[in-house]
């Protein structure tokens, strides 16, 4: 049981030094801020530098008389070495903490070590009055820069070398460990203090950029999910189709070959194995879709149900005039349903964003393309504050991005707001 106990002290101890080096023997220490904060503290820190020297330059002077002429005498020159070097300590804490920190209580033991022999027994010591402002004030920057336990070591450590100092002093003296002490405890956990609510902002800001990312990849998801959804009701469209005209093709040719059977067959085999999985896809996306039969197995909307829509439109309010370039002709379903679309969510924005507002949908037909253009005018009055995240902008962006085409947004010099979709088409004539 004794060398189990030994093996187990001697495990503890060499914790405890390996702690203490991981935390203590290093320059590291945590940023100020990793938020905009940082950048509002870095432009202040020449002032709070300049500050420092100067109340550096007067502790010092403070130091060197109570080192040189009162209780110590030690005179000019050994009075000025030390106090100096242990208020530079105070600047130097601004950069490297955990330096400082040792600089400090180093010279402590040392003035301490020095003086001891020539002090009278009212002086206060180990500490001087300034040595306890000053190791006091590099202890709370100390705590504003490192993890608590680090500053808790750093304290023990300050603590046990003023108790050690005052324990082996050749002559009896009043200690002043007692108040240094509750000085020095009280910069260290107005320090963690301060440190801990700067933590807390930073991991408060971090998950709220993470919650934001996490909300946009959501939307993002959820979007694609609608649009694969009603393009499932196109593809499946013209599955059946191929499935119908290779069951119907042997009737329309006399005395077929047995070969012409045997691929429409495998045809008509593979149409209806791809309706079969597109149907579980569709499953899969609509596990979660709350919205009824009839609106599910509802016909996708083309543009020639354009005046339907408008016409709705304007039944709620809104001014909205049309305009048609080219030469109107069918086009591809996708394309068909990914202008409806947008010309959709463009007039439900314009009339969420911009009421009283007039505006414009134009209708371009090219031979390379179709052009959707949805211009809305300055709104008369205040919009109604949006409730959440909006699925417009993002749902045009992504059914034109889809269809392989250019989508663009802003605001006009008039005052108002755009939205164009460059769609490619083929020709379907």
């Amino acid at each position: 049981m004794k060398k189990q106990d030994e093996h187990r002290l001697v495990v503890a101890l060499r914790a405890v030094f390996r702690a203490l080096r991981e935390d203590l023997w290093t320059t590291g220490y945590d940023p100020v801020s990793r938020s905009g904060r940082r950048s509002r503290w870095l432009a202040w820190l020449p002032v709070l530098t300049v500050a420092l020297v100067l109340l550096t330059a007067l502790i010092t002077v403070s130091n060197v008389g109570v080192l040189g002429w009162g209780d110590y005498q030690l005179g000019i020159w050994y009075s000025l070495l030390l106090a100096g070097g242990q208020s530079m300590a105070l600047v130097v804490a601004i950069f490297r903490p955990v330096a400082a920190w040792w600089v400090a209580t180093i010279v402590m033991v040392i003035i301490a070590w020095v003086v001891e022999p020539r002090i009278t027994p009212e002086a206060l010591f180990p500490f001087t009055g300034s040595g306890i402002v000053l190791q006091a004030a590099v202890l709370f920057l100390l705590a504003l820069r490192v993890r608590p336990r680090a500053v808790v070591e750093a304290l023990t450590i300050s603590v046990l070398a003023g108790v050690a100092c005052s324990a082996f002093a050749s002559r009896p003296h009043d200690s002043d460990v007692a108040p240094a002490v509750a000085i020095l405890a009280t910069a260290v956990v107005v320090g963690a203090s301060l440190r801990g609510r700067q933590v807390a902002r930073t991991e408060l800001v971090v998950q709220e950029e993470i919650t934001a990312e996490e909300r946009a990849r959501r939307t993002l998801l959820e979007e694609r999910n609608r649009i694969a959804r009603e393009l499932h009701d196109v593809v499946a469209h013209h599955m059946s189709v191929i499935s119908i005209q290779a069951q119907v093709a042997p009737h329309l040719v006399e005395n077929p070959s047995d070969e012409l059977k045997e691929n429409l067959a495998g045809i008509r085999e593979n149409a209806v194995d791809a309706l079969t999985e597109l149907r579980r896809v569709l499953g899969v996306l609509r596990s979660e879709d709350a919205l009824s039969q009839e609106v599910r197995h509802a016909p996708q909307p083309t543009l020639d149900r354009l005046d339907e829509l408008i016409g709705n439109v304007r039944g709620a309010g809104l001014t909205v005039s049309t305009e048609t370039a080219g030469t109107p002709r069918q086009l591809s379903p996708g394309v068909e349903l990914s202008a409806f679309r947008i010309v959709q969510e463009a007039l439900s924005n314009a009339m969420r964003h911009a009421p009283g507002a007039e505006v414009r949908v134009a209708i371009g037909y090219h031979s390379a393309g179709l052009t959707v253009r949805v211009t809305n005018t300055a709104p008369d009055g205040p919009a109604t504050p949006s409730q959440g995240i909006g699925h417009g902008l993002l749902g045009m962006r992504e059914r034109t991005a889809m269809l392989g085409g250019e989508f663009a947004n802003g605001p006009v010099p008039e005052g108002g707001y755009e939205v164009v979709a460059t769609l490619p088409l083929e020709d379907q004539s």
